[in-house]
């Protein structure tokens, strides 16, 4: 058998792998995050969201959504060299993103049980 034939059914084996793996990871909605912003963005997302009077302030002219802090919390960037991750008791984040278009840097608390947003800055 040729080199190029083998080549072949290697290739042809992968892809139906990697369809089936496809269809199977899909069904359990599992996310893997190994990368520290994904990891940190998916604890966030995992939590009760709080927020200061300020913020509540802002929601509550919908001025932002929850929704918006959703979105956010799925397609932001985590600032690691602005953040304290050593806080105690909790670690304070700088969550990079766009809210309705606009580019906003989110400064919060990540607590044992709970989130606590405090400031949005748009730079």
């Amino acid at each position: 058998m040729s080199l190029i034939k083998r080549i072949g059914f290697y290739l042809i084996g992968f892809s139906l792998g990697l369809v089936f793996l496809a269809f199977f990871f899909k069904e359990k909605r599992t996310e893997f995050c190994y990368l520290p912003n994904c990891r940190v963005l998916k604890e966030i997302r995992s939590k009760e969201l709080t927020f200061t009077p300020e913020i509540q302030l802002l929601i509550d002219n919908n001025t932002i959504t929850l929704e918006d802090f959703k979105i956010l919390f799925l397609e932001g960037d985590i600032d690691f060299s602005r953040s304290n991750t050593n806080a105690k008791p909790c670690k304070n984040y700088l969550v990079n993103g766009k809210i309705k278009g606009n580019p906003v840097e989110v400064a919060l608390k990540n607590c044992a049980n709970k989130i606590v947003v405090e400031k949005v800055n748009t730079p």
